[in-house]
């Protein structure tokens, strides 16, 4: 089967294009050059296109691509879709994510709308995921999206106890540094890693018809509490981080203003995994503390960070 995975060298395709090609597939990768392409097995049996897909147009017959499935991670499906319709592509893929959905009311969250996302480029792609849900509801090619939650696990700087992916936040969690987080109910983290959100969309290129018109959640087989996500990075780091209850609104204005680090701490973050594990076979291999610790490790072994123990 032949796949092109635009955005192949980021997060998700670093694992999701060896999981391709070592099952049989023929895969195409379109990047932007910003992050280089692997140069490791198997790689060397990747064809590679270095494009700025954000602003060039895609000519797939100038390029000699002629894939049966392409996946789009960046987000830059629309332009994908008018490269790639009609010319024999079978499989559209899209990466989405749980926060399209907005500020959900039920947990585990299932794969529906329940408001308008505050991240405007959040909110635009959910509107072209679901366009495309209509307009291949009847006929033409199979389209799946598949939504993750809070991507962690190896090849980035993990999510940390101020909302964001700070080296030099994890550095003061390294030395115990206090951390505050809203008082009151806990709102539940999901950080699920890479590699599992790599498989889900692999399941998705060779089970195309369960696949065909769904949208999947993908995630760890359970969330965290605030609470509980800073007690993991403390057992990964061997060092007690207090927490300072602080007022809600205190915290949303004054301490962390940004609405995309203090919504970590404020909407769940807990997606219903079933249809995928029903359709798809889908079943997590990381536990959201598992996916922390190997990014953790990650940022140690590239040199970002040093664990006790290994100085």
């Amino acid at each position: 089967m032949k796949v092109l995975v635009i955005g192949g060298t980021g997060h998700i395709g670093k694992f999701l294009v060896p999981e391709l090609v070592e099952s049989g597939c023929e895969v195409s990768v379109m990047f932007s050059g910003r992050t280089p392409a692997p140069e490791t097995p198997p790689w060397e049996h990747v064809r590679k296109f270095t494009l700025n897909y954000a602003d060039e147009p895609m000519l797939p017959s100038e390029m000699g691509l002629d894939p049966e499935v392409v996946i789009d991670l960046p987000g830059h499906l629309m332009r994908a879709v008018e490269a790639f319709e009609g010319s024999g592509v079978e499989h559209f893929i899209a990466c989405g994510s749980v926060w399209m959905y907005g500020y959900p009311n039920v947990v585990p969250t299932p794969e529906r709308f329940f408001n308008r996302c505050r991240a405007e480029s959040y909110a635009r792609r959910y509107e072209e995921i679901q366009s495309l849900f209509e307009r291949w509801s009847g006929s033409g090619p199979a389209f799946t999206a598949i939504m993750p939650p809070n991507i962690a696990g190896p090849a980035k700087i993990p999510l940390e106890g101020w909302g964001g992916r700070s080296l030099e936040v994890h550095r003061a969690h390294q030395q115990g540094e206090e951390v505050p987080l809203p008082d009151g109910p806990e709102a539940l983290i999901g950080p699920c890693d890479a590699e599992d959100i790599a498989h889900c969309f692999a399941l998705a290129v060779h089970h195309r018809e369960a696949a065909r018109g769904h949208m999947f959640n993908v995630g760890a087989a359970y969330a965290l509490t605030a609470t509980r996500f800073i007690e993991t990075y403390s057992k990964i780091y061997g060092a007690r981080i207090p927490m300072r209850r602080v007022g809600w609104e205190d915290y949303s204005t004054r301490i962390s203003p940004d609405w995309g680090a203090h919504a970590h701490f404020e909407m769940h973050m807990c997606p219903d995994i079933s249809k995928a594990r029903a359709l798809l076979g889908y079943e997590p291999r990381y536990t959201p503390e598992a996916a922390l610790e190997r990014g953790v490790r990650w940022m140690h072994d590239n040199k970002m960070i040093q664990l006790m123990g290994n100085r």
